[in-house]
Parts: C-alpha cells; structure tokens; sequence
C-alpha cells in the first residue's frame, strides 16, 4: 500500500456564520462583510467525498465525527477556484498547506475557518 496523498479544498460558507457564530467571528477580526466566509480543510478524499461527509454528519469506523459543526450547518458548495492550483502532498505538508491557505485568504479579506 502507498503513501497517502492529500488535497488541500475550500468551502464557501453562509455569511450566517458570521453572525450567528461568536468562535467564527473571533477568528476574523478583519473580516469587513465584502467578501466571501470560507472553510479551509485537507483529506485523502477528493473535496467531493470530504464535502458530502461534512453534510451528511457521517462517523468514521471508530465512531468519530467526520464533520465540521460549521460546515454542516453553513456549508454551501466548494470553491475549486481558490484550490484547484494547489498540487496533492503529503499529510505533513498539506496540514502546512491548510494553515498558509487560510492565512492568504484571510489576507485577501475572506473570513476563514480551519482546523
């Protein structure tokens, strides 16, 4: 069995998160209501599989959640035109990856969640 590859994605949010989640807000101090609210995140599936698992709430084999609460609720659709450059990577560096891409987006004026 090979490596595990990673895939950096990113999801437009409800702008609702802004107002109705006070650790989002937190998060983004910058944030002036222009732009769009994302969710940065990374995985071994493509950021289709990843997207459904946050709708759909769904548990790993050990019972986990795979979902972001934020997602789930104010997920819209992903946004491959802020990922689609990034190349596949290994999981140490596409958790380096997810923080620096959060950081450009912020930057740019998107408020940003990720973990």
């Amino acid at each position: 069995m090979g490596r595990k590859i990673y895939k950096v994605y990113v999801i437009e949010l409800s702008k609702k998160v802004f107002s109705e989640n006070a650790k989002f807000r937190n998060q983004n101090p910058q944030y002036n209501g222009v732009l769009e609210c994302l969710y940065v995140g990374m995985t071994s599936k493509s950021p289709q599989q990843r997207f459904l698992q946050h709708k759909e709430a769904i548990l790993s084999k050990k019972g986990k959640k795979l979902s972001s609460s934020i997602v789930k609720k104010y997920g819209l659709f992903l946004r491959p035109s802020l990922y689609a450059h990034l190349p596949v990577m290994s999981k140490k560096e596409a958790i380096k990856m997810e923080a620096d891409l959060a950081s450009t987006l912020r930057r740019k004026r998107y408020a940003v969640w990720y973990n």
